[in-house]
């Protein structure tokens, strides 16, 4: 594959890929948002049944929950020119058996993040939303566990903020860690705001 210059060719690209066809349960449908101008760039782990279907990224209950974390409407979500977001897996991988759904595939990540990323060019802050974007990301700087990791969140700053995955699965968790809510949220609202502000 030749390296794009240009972000709306490697998107083009990007779409039309058909690596993993064979072992996609509902075939290739990759969801991106992109574009040049985006300074908040959010990582995802991969699209759901419901983002397969309709081709919005976070279009189901974890993205309304995302949006409140960032206390941002829908229209402004998905504004490309304001929002990147780009999962770690592009296509829906299917369901795990234990529950939940599979992992994003392994190739996708290695194929798209470096030819994607350097591309947009205006991103000042990376949200990684889970473990499998802040290893992606964070590489040996990630702590132990997820928890750890969000914890930390004010090390990684000011490229990357680190947030536990905003699915259901994760209720539990929200209570049991009642400082993401009291002291990260309210600074992750405030760099939003930033960064959507008009120049």
């Amino acid at each position: 594959m030749m390296q794009p210059d240009r972000l709306e060719e490697a998107l083009d690209q990007a779409r039309a890929c058909r690596l993993c066809a064979d072992q996609l349960p509902l075939g290739p449908r990759p969801v991106i948002q992109a574009s040049t101008t985006a300074r908040l760039l959010i990582v995802g782990q991969a699209p759901g049944t419901k983002v397969h279907e309709s081709g919005l990224p976070f279009n189901d209950a974890s993205g309304e929950r995302l949006r409140d974390w960032l206390q941002v409407d829908r229209e402004t979500f998905y504004d490309a020119e304001r929002i990147a977001i780009m999962p770690m897996g592009l296509c829906y991988p299917g369901r795990d058996p234990r529950g939940g759904d599979r992992p994003p595939m392994k190739i996708c990540a290695p194929t798209w993040h470096p030819v994607l990323r350097p591309l947009m060019a205006s991103v000042e802050l990376t949200l990684l939303v889970g473990s499998y974007a802040q290893g992606w990301y964070l590489g040996e700087r990630r702590a132990r566990s997820l928890t750890d990791t969000v914890w930390n969140w004010r090390s990684y700053l000011p490229d990357f903020l680190p947030l536990p995955h905003p699915s259901w699965r994760n209720t539990a968790w929200l209570r049991r860690n009642s400082w993401f809510a009291e002291v990260l949220l309210p600074d992750l609202r405030a760099r939003v705001r930033h960064l959507l502000a008009p120049a």
